[in-house]
């Protein structure tokens, strides 16, 4: 008991009560791969192309259905999926089997997950920072540069605002009626559901806690709605 209450802290966010709703519900984690495509293999080829080898230690952190971190464990020595959520993995787990890579599986945060063994040589996360507020964004970015070896790469790809503060009602209004009426895509209620009650930020928030917790901006886009950014970052 003292062991955990010195690991777990009662200041320290619960990763599982921000993760957000849907991540939690049976329903919505068992249809997330026709919902959501992550382009895992364009991404393991981008980072193949950034340095990522077959001896690479890649840790996939709000790894979810592990999209990306089953292609990435076809190609590489080590991957580790972390991600708070316990739904989430147990789909992980099941697709896993069906695999011939083998892959690492944790149940943990940005926040609690103690990075073993040789440094990392890529993280990657992909629509899973922004569920934490801007603090804990700045100590999971803090983290994250700590478990990355000298010269390693951080591939962060999220929901990010990139527009001014007065542009930001209209903006959001119409981003949010580009919601599908489809069952099985992101509807309106889902897009509203994300401004509302997570914690997407603004790139000019962002973009200096990735400064100031020892990374460089080695690449970014943004999408041209101002909602989306994909970011190459490296060990400053």
């Amino acid at each position: 008991m003292a062991d955990d209450a010195v690991r777990t802290p009662g200041w320290l966010l619960d990763e599982v009560t921000s993760i957000g709703r849907e991540n939690l519900d049976r329903l919505h984690v068992s249809r997330y791969d026709e919902k959501e495509d992550a382009d895992a293999v364009a991404e393991v080829r981008l980072l193949q192309s950034a340095g990522l080898r077959p001896g690479s230690t890649v840790v996939d952190l709000g790894a979810g259905t592990g999209q990306f971190a089953l292609a990435a464990a076809e190609v590489c020595q080590r991957v580790i999926a972390v991600d708070p959520s316990p739904v989430m993995l147990g789909l992980l787990r099941t697709k896993s089997h069906d695999r011939s890579a083998s892959l690492e599986i944790v149940q943990d945060g940005f926040l609690t997950y103690e990075h073993r063994g040789e440094p990392a040589d890529l993280v990657y996360s992909r629509y899973a920072l922004h569920h934490l507020p801007d603090f804990w964004k700045a100590i999971a970015l803090g983290r994250i540069r700590q478990m990355l070896r000298p010269g390693g790469i951080f591939r962060l790809w999220d929901v990010v605002y990139h527009f001014p503060v007065d542009e930001a009602e209209d903006r959001v209004e119409k981003w949010c009626a580009t919601g599908s009426t489809t069952e099985g895509e992101w509807t309106r209620a889902d897009l509203e559901e994300h401004v509302r009650d997570e914690s997407s930020t603004f790139t000019w928030l962002l973009e200096p806690m990735i400064l100031q917790t020892g990374f460089e901006i080695r690449d970014v886009s943004y999408s041209a709605d101002g909602f989306f950014a994909r970011y190459l970052l490296a060990v400053a």
